[in-house]
């Protein structure tokens, strides 16, 4: 079971982008996230840690600061000078504000969640009051000469601790002044030239400010004398980040030189009712800036230029050998940016800003199980295909007979017919398209690539019917249960009769392309799906969820398969189980139809459903058997689960025509080569 000639792809050049700033909501047990392409993203840390929602950036958003309002409100500002609030059913800006007051370098909300300050390039502290459905501009406070670059609340709310070049000022909010004003040291001889930039503060309720800088120092200052209580010299380079916790024990920050550092309100002597502030953990995860930290009950989570989301647990407050004491670091995104043509073995690469098409190279030499063969047709680039406008491409696919090509952008939907003869490769725009076509969620082609089905920004799904002449609207489906939440997955049977939708409350509908009409809905599990696919004989739905639990559906009986209560029963191997990144795509050998192929970040499986799954409780053995062990002496591989863990992290994997598997790869050394250079550090022995 399982040998396959391989495609092994490495030239999909994704790079993600660094991440800027993060906030924490605790009471939705949600993390927010942005990156310097302006895009967002929002993690469930209930839910596996998945990646939940992704907003896409825009060339012309610039993220500085993120901000939660309640459960389910977002916002952010940034150095075009906007405030955005988000939608997170349609996953698009709802509306846009200017604050007028030049770039706007930071934002912080006070604890009540009725006022928003943000501190300004000309020096203003604006006060924005928060209203139900919207925000408004309520004053200004006394401006300052220099950027406020750094904001935080008391938790009051009648003070505001403010940030800027060499000067920490506190604000009464009720009157508008500046009630303290505290020099900042610009550090060691060598440096008394230079501005010492606080980059961030955090107001305590017990009237301490703490300031992180330029100058790699971490301090505490009385807010009511404007005094210095202790410094902590933690870098020779910036403090970036600072976070507190919520129960104000722990304080976390971030430097340029890629070391996090916890600070703990401790006794120094056993039985001492009196506290100090002791450093006491520094992890080292990141290779570059650590732009933003925060701390949740169980976890610090950080993140920076290396692109990486490193979610680190604190084992004093974790359980041992719990989901949360392992430490997670997310690279790439928790959803397929590879569409696959498989006839005619084409790939689609989705970037931010453009779309690739390559088409597989091939070899003529056989060669034996495990050699790398040469190869004799070259992977060829057939066609880079630009996005419009500055909103970045948020889904796309290409059909299975490689004829079509379909992207959204928050903003519109496009559609191409491609036509290829040999070498030569033509594209046209489909320039009439339905009305009801302004943007999607998701995107997937029928598999006679005959129809189009779209996922709207309404929660809805249009089919749309294709033929080289027109384009036409056949039908618009519902869920059943009136949800608003966007749909994210849609998977399509071979045989052109059913279509299924996986929504963000967990819903999973499935429709009847035949009679236009909603079919059943799968019973809800709470975790939301993170692959599924129709299997193409028996029309069994698979889906897996980010917990890493996996069913099988019968559409046409409308209930759970034998082989799905069995596996729940018995469960996978404990091998499978131990990644912690989701499942991202489900495909099926049509040589050998019990065969499921699906595939995370670290490795890809095969289940053969032929196979008992009481296998899975005897001894697991590896698929990397050793080349010079003969036939007789392999030890007999009765596992319904195979897993192959030599090509990573993988992006795709999927299975073309007479046995071929495709891989895409992206090495992260790739990845770390096109980064900017770190900080220089004195290492031992160099």
């Amino acid at each position: 079971m399982g040998e396959f000639k391989v495609h092994r792809v490495r030239f999909f050049d994704f790079m993600p982008s660094g991440i800027r700033c993060m906030a924490f909501n605790s009471k939705a047990d949600r993390l927010a996230l942005a990156r310097l392409d302006g895009s967002v993203e929002i993690f469930n840390f209930s839910n596996n840690y998945f990646q939940e929602k992704v907003i896409p950036g825009s060339d012309s958003r610039s993220i500085e600061a993120i901000c939660w309002v309640g459960c389910d409100r977002l916002f952010t500002a940034g150095l075009n000078g906007e405030v955005v609030e988000y939608d997170l059913e349609r996953l698009c800006p709802k509306y846009t504000l200017d604050a007028f007051g030049g770039p706007i370098w930071t934002a912080a909300c006070n604890s009540e969640e009725t006022h928003f300050a943000f501190g300004c390039e000309d020096g203003s502290v604006k006060l924005f009051e928060i209203l139900p459905d919207k925000i408004q501009f309520e004053r200004n406070l006394d401006r300052q000469k220099g950027r406020i670059l750094s904001l935080s609340w008391h938790k009051s709310g009648t003070l505001i601790a403010a940030g800027s070049l060499d000067v920490i000022r506190v604000f009464d909010v009720k009157s508008g002044h500046s009630v303290q004003r505290i020099l900042v040291d610009r550090g060691p001889a060598g440096t008394r030239n230079k501005d010492c930039v606080v980059w961030n503060v955090a107001f305590l309720s017990d009237y301490t400010i703490v300031s992180g800088d330029s100058a790699g120092k971490v301090q505490l200052w009385d807010a009511n004398k404007g005094t210095l209580i202790k410094t902590h010299l933690v870098s020779k380079w910036d403090v970036l980040s600072l976070s507190v916790s919520e129960n104000e024990d722990s304080i976390v920050a971030g430097t340029s030189e890629g070391t996090v550092i916890q600070f703990q309100l401790l006794s120094p002597t056993i039985g001492d009712a009196e506290t100090q502030w002791v450093r006491t953990r520094t992890f080292k995860h990141h290779t570059h800036d650590v732009r933003a930290v925060t701390e949740t009950r169980t976890a610090v989570v950080s993140g920076g230029l290396d692109t990486q989301l490193v979610i680190c647990p604190l084992m004093d407050k974790v359980e041992v050998k719990s989901s949360e004491s392992v430490l997670r670091k997310v690279i790439f995104p928790h959803r397929s940016l590879v569409s696959c043509a498989k006839k005619p073995s084409l790939l689609l690469f989705q970037f931010p800003d453009q779309l690739e098409l390559w088409r597989l190279g091939g070899t003529d030499t056989v060669g034996k199980p495990g050699e790398s063969l040469p190869v004799t047709r070259k992977p060829e680039k057939l066609l880079q295909l630009k996005r419009k406008g500055d909103d970045h491409i948020c889904c796309s696919t290409i059909s299975e007979c490689g004829h079509w090509i379909a992207y959204s952008t928050v903003s519109s939907i496009r559609l191409y017919q491609l036509q290829c003869d040999n070498n030569n490769i033509s594209i046209s725009k489909v320039s009439k398209l339905p009305k009801v076509l302004r943007s999607a969620h998701q995107l997937q082609f029928s598999a006679d690539s005959s129809k189009l089905f779209v996922a709207s920004e309404q929660a809805t799904i249009h089919v749309i019917s294709l033929s080289r002449s027109e384009c036409k609207h056949v039908h618009t489906f519902k869920p059943k249960s009136g949800s608003s939440a966007p749909v994210h997955l849609l998977a399509a049977s071979a045989d052109g009769q059913w279509l299924t939708s996986a929504n963000r409350h967990c819903e999973i509908n499935v429709y009847n392309l035949k009679k236009l009409k909603h079919h059943c809905m799968v019973p809800v599990y709470n975790s939301l799906p993170s692959a599924m696919a129709i299997h193409p004989e028996t029309n069994n739905l698979l889906v897996t969820h980010a917990d890493q639990q996996m069913f099988e559906f019968g559409i046409v009986d409308k209930q759970y398969t034998d082989w799905s209560r069995k596996l729940q029963k018995e469960g996978l191997h404990r091998c499978r189980l131990k990644w912690g990144t989701p499942v991202t795509h489900i495909t099926f050998n049509p040589q050998a139809p019990s065969q499921v192929i699906l595939h995370d970040m670290h490795m890809f499986c095969i289940i053969d459903q032929s196979l008992p799954l009481d296998g899975l409780k005897a001894q697991f053995y590896s698929q990397l058997t050793p080349k010079d062990t003969s036939e007789t002496d392999k030890p007999r591989k009765n596992n319904a689960l195979k897993i192959c863990n030599k090509y990573q992290p993988l992006l795709h994997v999927n299975l073309l025509e007479d046995d071929w598997l495709v891989v895409v790869e992206r090495p992260l050394i790739d990845i770390h080569s096109q980064l900017p250079a770190p900080v220089r550090q004195k290492k031992f022995g160099t």
